[in-house]
């Protein structure tokens, strides 16, 4: 696919040249812990990610092959995500992103990001269709061994912490507390465990504190909504440090009620 639909906002700010992505790397990176990469062409890609030429990261990476697995597998969640509008494109794209996954699993199991991606992209396709196929094809069973997966080789690993609460607090609203437990494990005292976790692991980036509210609100529903409600405002208001960061930002401020 060549035509990628163009990033919607302004990220001239975010363009940075390698030295400054270098320097501002362990920020950029504090929530998946994802280190330099050793290749120039795969920093580039970062580069590319980071300035929210999401369509360039994909197509740049898809070219580099398997070791580019982390920026091309989240440019391709993150485009299909916040970008694109068609739901059968959408799912394409998350289906491609669950393939690379699932390779770099393969070729680098003992690589957190690999299993956090895997996670990410299927969790994301998961949401794209129906809550029977999901359940049908084991789809969360497998979303959840991953991310326990990521969090055992990398505790710090915020962006998990956040997938699993959110992971328990799902379960719990689809299947309910006595299913969800003997079925998978779920538990609220879980869920609410590693979304405090990520919050005091990684509390500056916006999709901590957006998907901090979400798990809240799944959770609690109106119950909670003023809490809910605070985490989106802080999220507005923060200031983002990447082009990816800006969506979030935008996310947030569209869901403050």
């Amino acid at each position: 696919m060549s035509d990628w639909k163009p990033y919607p906002h302004n990220s001239q700010d975010f363009d940075y040249s390698l030295d400054q992505l270098h320097d501002h790397w362990t920020t950029l990176h504090q929530g998946d812990q994802q280190p330099w990469p050793d290749e120039q062409p795969i920093q580039v890609i970062w580069q590319h990610y980071h300035a929210g030429r999401l369509g360039e990261a994909i197509d740049a990476g898809a070219a580099h092959g398997p070791n580019a697995f982390a920026p091309h597998c989240k440019a391709m969640v993150i485009y299909a995500d916040h970008i694109e509008e068609d739901e059968s494109i959408q799912q394409s794209i998350y289906q491609q992103a669950v393939e690379i996954a699932e390779q770099a699993v393969d070729n680098h199991p003992d690589d957190p990001n690999a299993h956090y991606l895997h996670a990410f992209a299927l969790g994301r396709y998961a949401q794209s269709i129906s809550i029977a196929q999901a359940l049908r094809q084991g789809l969360a069973g497998k979303i959840g061994n991953s991310l326990k997966s990521c969090v055992e080789m990398c505790p710090e690993h915020s962006e998990a912490h956040l997938a699993l609460g959110l992971y328990h607090a799902e379960i719990i609203d689809k299947v309910g507390k006595m299913v969800g437990k003997m079925t998978y494990g779920a538990s609220e005292d879980k869920a609410l465990e590693h979304l405090q976790t990520a919050l005091q692991l990684n509390p500056d980036a916006p999709i901590t504190q957006v998907e901090y509210g979400n798990g809240i609100y799944v959770l609690y529903g109106d119950k909670r909504i003023d809490d809910a409600n605070e985490a989106y405002r802080i999220a507005a208001q923060s200031s983002a440090r990447d082009a990816i960061e800006k969506l979030d930002q935008e996310f947030a401020a569209s869901e403050v009620e």
